[in-house]
């Protein structure tokens, strides 16, 4: 019977691992808001990361599929090709979105970007070609040691990245007479880059004892059609989740005051994320020990629970006391307008690190069952709820930009985890009445 504690163990790691990836976003948005234009360099930053992370979407789920389907010798090399596969069509999009016509149609004609922001996105994108893919390297070994229960080297390579991104960022500063968002986005290359290459050398064991397994006493390696059918809806719901950031900066534009929110909103973001980290570890920690024994669903269930009171509480009383001043001000170095601006979104946020919790608990078990379309339809939802309500706010509301896409974002996160939420008790019931008949 799997304890709380055993959770907790295998947890902590994988929590340490989001938190250095939390922190990357407030030293990044820091350094950017340092330098010289501000504001459009900020807003620019937020706009290449979303683009960015749009086109690596097809590879964030190789993590979570790697670790359900990486079985033994036979089912890892086949998603090993898989993921050779995958990369190349991400940079290859990486690529073809940095062509200037293309970017000129992505850019000013369908996301409808002020001009001086727009061509420091197309510099901040070239930085980025190679980001995707190292990306996908990284999560196909990450998600072996995961499988082994290595989880302590999964965070020692987010150490790698965080010092070479921070270095990285320093050493640009030094240089100077740069753009801020050419040392925002390729630190953050340069950091994943370097994190890809000390997993796949942390990683040389785990590969040398799947290596020395022989193939008879595999089960047969799952098929490409197989690989797919599993893979593609969880692809899919990064896409779509990933869609959400440039429709949000879409409707910034129009949105008033549209500079500051679209300036103001990644900082407001990379805040959160810091809370709402704790709970996207725990997805990866479900889908391993749901894969092993669907009654540790009792003990992932308790200690998500403590997840979600001590992140909630953490967040609120930051953003109802003088520490967000600290915060913003100190930290972020944002000025006072754009202070002032990110208040009440911040605000509007603070129900996102509980639905995170909940929601990776849900998709665990959704995972686990390969109910993973169930997931796409959920991301569906979310996106379709943020739309409508970007849509009143802007259009009923005097509200600014920023606070409208706070309360959107919320709103739809809500709504998914909702739908998520009956899928998954459906499954845990039946997975009861099976123990019972067995």
């Amino acid at each position: 019977m799997i304890q709380t504690r055993d959770v907790v163990r295998f947890w902590l790691p994988l929590s340490f691992t989001w938190l250095m990836m939390a922190a990357e976003g407030p030293i990044l948005t820091s350094v950017v808001a340092r330098m010289s234009d501000a504001m459009f360099n900020l807003a620019a930053y937020g706009v290449t990361l979303a683009i960015g992370m749009l086109i690596e979407s097809p590879v964030i789920n190789l993590l979570s599929t790697t670790v359900a389907l990486a079985k033994d010798r036979a089912s890892a090399e086949q998603l090993k090709t898989f993921m050779w596969k995958v990369n190349i069509l991400v940079t290859v999009g990486m690529l073809v979105v940095c062509i200037p016509f293309v970017f000129d149609l992505v850019a000013y004609a369908a996301i409808g970007l002020d001009p001086n922001i727009g061509w420091r996105v197309h510099l901040g994108l070239m930085c980025m070609i190679l980001w995707p893919g190292a990306i996908g390297y990284r999560r196909y070994y990450q998600g072996l040691l995961i499988r082994h229960r290595q989880t302590r080297l999964v965070a020692y390579g987010t150490v790698v990245r965080l010092i070479t991104m921070a270095g990285s960022a320093g050493v640009l500063m030094l240089i100077g007479n740069m753009e801020g968002i050419i040392i925002g986005a390729a630190s953050i290359t340069s950091g994943v880059i370097w994190e890809a290459l000390a997993t796949r050398w942390m990683a040389k064991d785990v590969v040398r004892t799947i290596r020395a397994q022989s193939y008879d006493d595999c089960e047969p390696a799952p098929t490409d059609r197989q690989i797919m059918k599993f893979y593609i809806p969880l692809a899919m719901t990064s896409t779509v989740g990933f869609l959400v950031t440039p429709m949000v900066a879409f409707f910034l534009n129009r949105a008033p005051e549209a500079l500051a929110s679209l300036a103001v909103l990644p900082v407001v973001d990379s805040f959160v994320f810091f809370f709402r980290s704790f709970g996207f570890s725990y997805q990866e920690v479900g889908v391993a020990y749901l894969g092993m024994d669907r009654t540790s669903y009792p003990a992932l269930r308790k200690v998500g629970q403590w997840i979600v009171i001590a992140t909630t509480v953490t967040l609120v009383a930051i953003t109802a006391s003088p520490l967000l001043d600290l915060v913003y001000g100190g930290i972020y170095g944002l000025n006072a307008d754009l202070f002032q601006c990110g208040r009440i979104p911040t605000m509007l946020l603070t129900v996102l690190p509980a639905v995170a919790v909940l929601f990776s608990l849900q998709r665990s078990v959704l995972i686990a069952a390969h109910r993973t379309l169930v997931v796409t339809v959920s991301t569906v939802l979310e996106l379709v709820t943020i739309c409508l309500v970007m849509i009143l706010a802007i259009n009923v509301t005097p509200w600014t930009g920023a606070i409208a896409a706070a309360l959107a974002m919320s709103v739809g996160r809500v709504a998914a985890n909702g739908y998520s939420a009956v899928w998954s008790r459906r499954i845990r019931q039946a997975w009861t009445l099976q123990k019972e008949v067995n």
